[in-house]
């Protein structure tokens, strides 16, 4: 009976985040601006970078990877749920759904340690000043993001891998706007015990691992801001963080207030609206909330805009 059931699927329906017909123009208008202006802030941040050898420094170098990856994010998602909207067809291909789900899951990890990166590179240029070249170095810096590249990948390997064992029954509806690995699972018709273990067990180490190393850094950050005589001193060490720290708050209260959630029996599109402020809102917001409180980045927007003027 069970093999009557199951079926081989060729592709899922994806419901996005309303059915209503009047408010898709509306979605498309909304979703395409907030992407734009996710690729543009963040591409902008890297050029900064790039054209600026003051910026050529640990925390400007992770910033740099950070906004790459940000792009890479939205675009494993926004643009297929713009197509999507505006060709009034919710469906996607299995394979398609599958190497969404690899990518989406690579680039939230990446993002995810990419975080924790930099937020032990503040530790260092805080709390051991004068040891900090030696040792955010351009040896260990390199290594630091080729270890998150491998953690992700591997991971993504692994639960995609896990994923093709899986049956499904003829119910193919997602409640998302974008295949997510815990909504996939919950279509399956075969045993998933071993992937729900997998999924959750190692999601939840990949989020506490992190998280516990940035709540570190910045506890041992704030003491030692605290002892510091000179006023102008404190002012700029928690204008340096305070950018950081806002990124982690929008980054890990979305993430795992969506990832608290995605464990009931019956998900609901409330889901899918919470996860659009991590998936859209948070790495569109990124370049706003690094540039507009740091004036080396500041300064450098400034002057790439100043030679394109110029340019043209």
């Amino acid at each position: 009976m069970e093999t009557e059931n199951q079926t081989v699927i060729s592709k899922f329906i994806l419901l996005g985040l309303s059915d209503d017909a009047d408010l898709q123009p509306l979605l498309i208008g909304l979703f395409l601006s907030m992407y734009l202006v996710c690729v543009t802030g963040n591409l902008l941040i890297i050029l900064a970078i790039i054209s600026e050898s003051n910026l050529h420094t640990p925390m400007y170098f992770f910033l740099s990877n950070l906004s790459f990856t940000d792009i890479c994010f939205t675009s494993t998602i926004v643009p297929k749920m713009l197509v999507n909207i505006q060709k009034q067809n919710k469906g996607i291909t299995y394979e398609g759904c599958l190497t969404q789900m690899y990518f989406f899951m690579t680039f939230a990890g990446l993002d995810n340690l990419l975080l924790t990166v930099m937020a032990y590179d503040q530790f260092v240029a805080i709390c051991h000043p004068l040891h900090y070249t030696v040792i955010m170095n351009p040896h260990l810096c390199g290594l630091l993001l080729l270890l998150s590249w491998l953690i992700c990948l591997t991971y993504s390997v692994l639960q995609s891998l896990m994923v093709l064992r899986v049956s499904f029954c003829k119910e193919t509806e997602i409640p998302h706007f974008f295949c997510e690995l815990a909504q996939i699972l919950k279509l399956a018709c075969s045993d998933t015990l071993v992937n729900d273990i997998v999924l959750y067990f190692v999601t939840g180490l990949l989020g506490i691992i992190p998280l516990t190393g940035i709540l570190f850094s910045y506890s041992r950050i704030i003491f030692s801001i605290m002892g510091m005589s000179s006023s102008g001193g404190k002012y700029k060490a928690f204008s340096t963080c305070g950018s950081h720290l806002s990124v982690v708050s929008l980054f890990y209260g979305t993430g795992l207030g969506v990832y608290l959630t995605s464990g009931t029996a019956h998900p609901s599109r409330k889901g899918s609206i919470a996860s659009v402020m991590y998936t859209i809102v948070t790495p569109m917001l990124n370049p706003f909330i690094y540039s507009l409180r740091n004036r080396d980045m500041k300064g450098a927007l400034r002057r790439l805009f100043t030679r394109g003027t110029y340019s043209q």
